[in-house]
């Protein structure tokens, strides 16, 4: 047996990498087709500042992370969906004042602790049986949501003028999605990092998209591609003894460049029509 399956807490880091690598292209495909990729950034610092908050609260800092996540797409999508401001403004002004909150808060509070770095780039050794529970609910969640919505969630990310108009709800399917995101964030930090885990929803749907054509071949190019990177990446951090989030990361853009060599080679020994 590989030593890397010999401890019980690699096991959990590899099945938790494993659903968050998986989780991740599900909800970025869309994300990135609504040119909306920034959102994931923006709900990590979102809850980053609500791991703060609850470091210096003594509350569990990912029960806060995640009520702070999830009022942060709420926030996001209600002053987007109004057109109060436009969309990368309004990430930019949440993005920057949750960051600035965080740093205000731990500076005040504890200074830069030891806990907080395992939030910040992730800890293979805090990886629990809760942590999996909680993620394997997320994922059926997030299944079952992509699988009933997924006509609404294809419209609303290519036209959302022209979804409103065949009837789509298009205010509630992105808040669900972006409720969604700031969930899987919130639980992926044990396992990348919160500052690394918009990565994995952006990363892998660009290998997908140009790998293969069509949303449901791109989506399952780029879950596969996501799996890969987490489990590769796990297994390099242990036998480097390197960060975990870092490598899954650095992983899934090595698979990026190979997708887009391959793809360029592909589309070079293509025949050129003939008239």
């Amino acid at each position: 047996m590989p030593a890397i399956l010999q401890f019980e807490f690699m096991i959990r880091a590899l099945a938790g990498g494993a659903i968050v690598g998986a989780l991740g292209p599900v909800l970025g495909m869309f994300l990135v087709l609504r040119r909306f990729s920034l959102i994931a950034d923006t709900l990590s610092h979102v809850a980053l500042m609500g791991v703060a908050i609850g470091l210096a609260t003594g509350v569990h800092p990912s029960l806060v992370a995640l009520a702070a996540a999830t009022a942060g797409a709420i926030a996001v999508e209600y002053l987007s969906s109004r057109q109060r401001l436009p969309g990368d403004v309004t990430l930019a002004i949440v993005l920057y004042s949750s960051l600035a909150v965080a740093v205000v808060i731990i500076s005040g509070a504890r200074g830069f602790s030891v806990d907080l770095f395992a939030f910040l780039f992730g800890s293979i050794l805090s990886v629990s049986e809760l942590d999996l529970l909680l993620l394997g609910g997320l994922a059926i969640a997030v299944l079952v949501y992509v699988t009933v919505f997924f006509s609404e969630l294809s419209q609303a990310s290519f036209d959302q003028s022209l979804a409103r108009v065949t009837g789509v709800r298009v205010g509630w399917v992105n808040l669900g999605l972006a409720i969604l995101t700031g969930a899987t964030i919130t639980l992926s930090m044990r396992v990348v990092g919160v500052l690394l885990v918009g990565a994995l929803l952006v990363v892998p749907v660009l290998a997908g998209e140009r790998l293969v054509s069509g949303l449901r071949a791109a989506l399952g190019v780029g879950v596969a591609v996501g799996i890969a990177s987490a489990l590769i990446g796990l297994t390099v951090a242990f036998y480097a003894d390197l960060s975990a989030g870092g490598s899954i990361v650095l992983t899934s853009v090595v698979l990026l460049f190979i997708a887009q060599g391959y793809a360029a080679l592909r589309d070079r020994r293509r025949p050129l029509p003939t008239e």
